[in-house]
């Protein structure tokens, strides 16, 4: 029998951490948070002070890395041994992101990655292509969305919470630019699986998402 595996797709801040640790720990499966792989890749990158035209040497860097994650309550991330969850949720990360992610030389290097993370007793992958590339063959695809307004609201009260100045209306305009590039990109472009159960998130609470997203495992 084929290793079952849930994935749940969608842009930036729709939510898709978040209810996939949740739905992963009720299920007692493996959790894979793809969106962290590719943020570490940009923290390496900018690490390195690698220029985000240079191909090559960003492949050097995916190739090279070594990642751990610790999925407890809150997920921790490991780059080289350094803890690096701290970073992963920047807006700059997020950015170097979005245009690493968009070569299809790193996308390459990392898939095979991603893949070993399919283990029994299941998995639940989170990302911007785990239905349409990582995991085609899943048994259960979800795509999980909000507004932007919405997204732009929730990331704004997080950096606060965290006393990081922020501007909700330069946030607005990164999500949508981050949006274009990831729907409009020529590898993985940001799709919804044609067997995705769509979901918008803009008005319903972090509980109703999950028993939503556990009422299509059962």
């Amino acid at each position: 029998m084929p290793i079952p595996v849930l994935t749940i797709d969608g842009p930036s801040g729709a939510g898709k951490g978040t209810i996939s640790r949740l739905v992963a720990r009720k299920l007692g499966w493996n959790y894979l948070d793809s969106g962290s792989i590719y943020r570490s890749v940009a923290i390496a990158v900018q690490n390195a002070s690698i220029e985000l035209n240079d191909i090559n040497a960003i492949v050097d860097v995916a190739q090279a890395m070594a990642l751990e994650f610790n999925c407890g309550d809150e997920l921790i991330v490991r780059l080289n041994g350094s803890d690096i969850t701290s970073q992963l949720g920047l807006e700059s990360t997020g950015g170097v992101a979005s245009v690493v992610a968009a070569y299809s030389e790193v996308r390459a290097v990392l898939l095979k990655k991603q893949q070993d993370f399919r283990r029994l007793p299941g998995l639940v992958a989170d990302g911007r292509d785990m239905g349409t590339v990582v995991f085609p063959d899943a048994e259960f695809k979800v795509y999980l969305t909000a507004s932007a307004e919405t997204r732009a609201e929730r990331r704004y009260k997080q950096l606060i919470e965290k006393e990081i100045d922020a501007n909700i209306v330069e946030i607005t305009s990164e999500i949508e630019a981050r949006d274009r590039r990831d729907m409009e990109r020529e590898t993985a472009p940001l799709t919804m699986a044609v067997d995705a159960l769509y979901i918008d998130s803009s008005n319903m609470k972090i509980e109703q998402v999950v028993e939503e997203v556990l009422n299509l495992i059962r």
